[in-house]
């Protein structure tokens, strides 16, 4: 089989991919023309002597973003990718992270963010880095929200991208890969998607989610094709039976950005939907783990075995790695791990070194292996309760919860309590068929059916029930405004 290798001029790998046909239902000839021109622009720009070490993409358009990334990074050291969603203060957070030396798009952010326009730097100077960064080392900067909301800037390289595709071909041991695109480029979900396509000989479609949802852009068989999404994409595309027919026949439906619930999974394996359930983060240029299709439907929900280009391990408080069905910290040491957050790296605490010398990222998920190798997610620790001195885990009492087949949803939390520290409290939406009871006894119901399936500390001690659990587009739970739900209601 033939892997994706390293490309000295990504540029034309990008002309010969062109010319190949790789953007299905695109024209590809228009836009390289598109890609050729913004790099001759960029090239006589540094020509004039204009500074142009570092730019930032601010383009909405799919097809010139794409066009924009490749130029640019064939052309500067530096490109910061820019989400054309964000507001005025998540730009200001960008500019001054980033302090490019040009900004490129269509978003007219102030008056000093016109369209091609370059800035002027008015904010302090970065203090000097802490990490290499040879003149020649041309970086790829994707932003991320973080746990914090604060807006990051990870550092790749081609080779870092290049990697993660190479360990997804080997795994899934596919030749080229061909891929639907409904996520944005300028997340590494989206980004990557665009690269296992160029890199391997696939095909990439890219197509807005809403049509897709629409049951437009449909008129090809996915057999061969893979699709991600998150999961409230794939909740709304399963509400329609043709939709639902159609993602049944892709290669795999990867679904990541946040936890699928039981219901949904249960849903996807009615409809005999080949989700791969994965595992990864900006940091690991996206997944690292991936649960196969086929283990999906026989009734598996972890994320998979580690990609041969990564190293999981599972590490207790002091690091000490742990053995197969006990749950510590997940560190990753990968080939596509990127170099930290833009300009400082890697703090001290973010990163640990093994005796022979690999350096493992910390996340912020605890979990553990099973005998089969596959890796189980607990929850992220960030989000751990403290009860009475015991731990426990918000997604273990949710699993519990979701059960009892008395919701249609829920999300546990910690909140503040005097004499337990902190006190388990359960957000959810009551069946519909329980009627009016729920908002009186229907807590008690709940509270009996988790009697003798968790340990007395883990089950919750406020219960409050809603119409609706408070998700982002990824179905993210905001754990915050859940918190302040509860300590309302208390």
């Amino acid at each position: 089989m033939k892997f994706a290798t390293h490309w000295e001029n990504p540029l034309e790998l990008l002309e010969q991919r062109c010319h190949d046909g790789w953007l299905m239902a695109q024209n590809n000839q228009e836009f390289w023309a598109i890609a050729h021109h913004l790099y001759q622009e960029f090239r006589t720009l540094k020509h004039q002597g204009q500074p142009l070490q570092s730019i930032l993409l601010a383009e909405s358009n799919p097809l010139r973003f794409l066009a924009g990334f490749f130029a640019a990074h064939a052309t500067v050291h530096h490109v910061f990718l820019g989400n054309p969603q964000w507001g005025t203060q998540e730009w200001q957070q960008a500019i001054a992270i980033a302090q490019p030396d040009y900004i490129w798009g269509d978003i007219p952010i102030e008056a000093a963010l016109r369209h091609r326009a370059p800035m002027v730097k008015t904010v302090t100077p970065t203090p000097q880095k802490t990490i290499p960064d040879p003149p020649d080392q041309s970086l790829i900067l994707i932003p991320t929200g973080g746990s914090s909301g604060q807006i990051r800037f990870v550092m790749h390289r081609w080779d870092t991208l290049a990697a993660a595709v190479t360990g997804f071909q080997q795994y899934f041991q596919l030749e080229a890969i061909n891929s639907i695109c409904v996520l944005p480029l300028y997340h590494v979900s989206g980004l990557m998607q665009v690269m296992r396509s160029l890199l391997s000989g696939g095909n990439l479609w890219l197509t807005p989610f809403k049509s897709l949802k629409q049951g437009q852009n449909l008129p090809f068989s996915p057999q061969d094709w893979c699709i991600s999404l998150v999961p409230t994409q794939l909740q709304a595309l399963l509400r329609s039976p043709p939709t639902a027919q159609w993602l049944a026949q892709c290669h795999t439906v990867f679904i990541g950005g946040a936890a699928p619930w039981p219901d949904l999974l249960h849903q996807s394996r009615t409809h005999h939907i080949p989700v791969g359930l994965c595992y990864g983060m900006t940091e690991t240029a996206a997944q690292f783990t991936a649960l196969k299709p086929q283990d999906f439907l026989a009734g598996q929900h972890n994320v998979g075995q580690v990609f041969s280009h990564a190293q999981v391990l599972i590490v207790d408080e002091i690091g000490k790695t742990l053995p197969p069905h006990t749950m510590g910290q997940v560190c990753v040491a990968a080939d596509s791990l990127a170099l930290g957050y833009y300009p400082t790296g890697w703090s001290a605490d973010q990163i640990t070194t093994t005796p022979a010398g690999t350096v493992l990222l910390r996340t912020d998920d605890g979990g553990y292996f099973d005998d089969n190798g596959h890796l189980n997610l607990v929850g992220r620790l960030s989000n751990k309760i403290i009860t009475g001195g015991e731990n426990v885990f918000p997604a273990e009492v949710e699993a519990a919860i979701w059960a009892t087949g008395l919701v249609m949803d829920v999300a546990v939390v910690g909140i503040p309590d005097a004499y337990w520290g902190q006190c388990v409290a359960a957000v959810y939406v009551p069946q519909p068929q329980q009627g009016a009871v729920d908002a009186v006894h229907g807590h008690q119901r709940l509270a009996t059916a988790l009697h003798h399936k968790i340990a007395r500390y883990k089950q919750p001690k406020l219960w409050v029930p809603v119409e609706i659990l408070p998700r982002n587009e990824q179905g993210k739970i905001n754990r915050q405004q859940l918190a302040a739900m509860c300590l309302a209601h208390r």
